[in-house]
This record gives structure tokens, C-alpha cells and sequence, in this order.
């Protein structure tokens, strides 16, 4: 089983991050936001990864190259220069494969998607975005998906509520009140798990997948819902970012699985 992270778009909504870095790589409690993804799959057994990389997709390359040396023991021949990397013994990443591919630079969502599909091959693969974080319980969501026997399965979660309310008696303000609770809303949590015939949908690097390939599918009855109830946050402001690194410093991080 591969999960797929969609990881080249320019993130413009965190501008003041992502001038210099792409949005999968800003931090949260010194870990980049892909890192953080990668293990709420491997806390479920899925640890091949697929990145499609487009915007400063080297940052994202460099990053795991260097970082995967540096964790660990390594020997140098200072002769040839040739580098030895030593099996890691219990660490983070251990058993994690990653393939790295460039997939164009403006290409959008559904483009990047099929140009992976020699990655894909010919199983059931997981999909998500490189900017959101959630406790989904994936194990449960593939089960989902082989129960129903469709071709596309997405995680319905609720929207995090982002304001606060004042509670009126005519002109009168008798209550604050902090955020409420979710309600009955749901909400695309972008955590997808999909057949490869799904790529048949993908008509070029133009397509976006949000408005092309899911309302076929939907409108086909193939497109099926995961309810997820539980944590979720979409990294779109600097106002999400600042909610989950307050979060990660206060030593609540609800999107690892304990």
C-alpha cells in the first residue's frame, strides 16, 4: 500500500512562509508538515510514500536526502569519497520509502495525480494533500472502502469552528461564548482512498481533481464518505498555523496517534 501526498502547489495564503519554502515544509514543532503526515500514515502500517513535487520540490528533495544521512551512522571513505549509510536501528523512519517526483511546476491537482500513475500501478493507493493534519483512523477508512466496493472513498470532516459568538437579548450582549462545537456540517477532509481506474477520469495536467474527477465520480455513485468525527485541521492561514504549533508547544498534538 502507497499513500500519495500532493506537494507542489505555492501554498499563496501563507505567503510569508512559503516565499522561500514550499507550504508541505513549514514546520510545526521542528518538523515539516509532510513529516508530521507521513506519520499519521506509518502509525497504520503504510510507510511508501509518493510525493508529487512541483514548486521548490528541491527543498523537499534535500531535505529528506541530508536528513535521512544524518540520522544515522554513516562511513566515509576519504580516499573515493564514496559515503556508506548504516541500517537504522528503531528510529522514526525506519522501513519508510519515499520516492520523490517532479511533476511539473504549474501543473494542478489532478495532472500531478496522473502523472504518478506508473507509481500507482495497479493497486488501491491512498491520497492526500501536503498541508492538513487529522487523526484519521486509516486502517478503518480502507476497510470502508473495500466494504463498499467503490472506486473512491474521501474522509468527511467537520470544519473546526473559527470564532467565537455573543449570545444577544435584543441590543444587549448577555454571553461570549468560545468556539462551538462542530455541528451537522461536513466537509471534504482531503485524506482519499483510491482504485487506479480513478485516473482514467484525469483528462490532462489542467485538471483539477476537487472539479473534475470527484463530481464524476459522484455523480456516478461511486464516490464514497469515511465520516470522521475526530481531530482534523486544514494549514491554509497563518492563523491555522499559529492554532497548531500553540497546540504542539502546549503538548497536545491530536493528529498523532499515541
Amino acid at each position: 500500500m502507497r499513500a500519495v501526498i500532493l506537494a507542489g502547489g505555492r501554498g499563496t495564503r501563507l505567503q510569508e512562509e512559503t516565499d522561500v519554502i514550499p507550504k508541505p515544509m513549514v514546520r510545526v514543532g521542528g518538523l515539516p508538515l509532510i513529516e508530521h503526515i507521513m506519520r499519521i500514515y506509518a502509525a497504520h502500517g503504510i510507510a511508501e510514500f509518493v510525493v508529487a513535487l512541483g514548486y521548490r520540490g528541491d527543498i523537499i528533495k534535500s531535505y529528506f536526502a541530508e536528513h535521512a544521512l544524518m540520522r544515522r551512522d554513516f562511513t566515509v571513505d576519504l580516499a573515493t569519497g564514496a559515503t556508506e549509510a548504516h541500517p537504522e536501528q528503531d528510529g522514526d523512519w525506519n522501513g519508510w520509502r519515499i520516492h520523490l517526483v517532479d511533476t511539473g511546476l504549474e501543473t494542478a491537482t489532478g495532472g500531478r495525480i496522473a502523472r504518478l500513475r506508473d507509481w500507482v500501478g495497479d493497486e488501491t493507493f491512498c491520497l492526500t494533500y501536503g498541508d492538513s493534519l487529522a487523526n484519521v483512523d486509516i486502517a478503518a477508512a480502507l476497510a470502508f472502502h473495500r466494504a463498499h466496493g467503490g472506486r473512491a472513498t474521501l474522509t468527511a470532516v467537520h470544519p473546526p469552528p473559527r470564532w467565537g459568538h455573543l449570545v444577544l437579548d435584543g441590543d444587549h450582549v448577555t454571553e461570549f461564548r468560545e468556539k462551538p462545537s462542530p455541528g451537522n456540517e461536513w466537509i471534504n477532509g482531503g485524506y482519499y482512498v483510491l482504485e487506479p481506474s480513478v485516473l482514467d477520469l484525469i483528462e490532462g495536467d489542467a485538471t483539477a481533481f476537487e472539479q473534475g474527477p470527484l463530481p464524476a465520480l459522484a455523480e456516478r455513485g461511486d464516490l464514497h464518505a469515511f465520516r470522521h468525527a475526530g481531530y482534523w485541521r486544514g494549514i491554509d492561514t497563518r492563523r491555522d498555523l499559529f492554532d497548531v504549533r500553540e497546540q504542539w508547544d502546549a503538548g497536545e498534538r491530536p493528529w498523532l496517534r499515541r
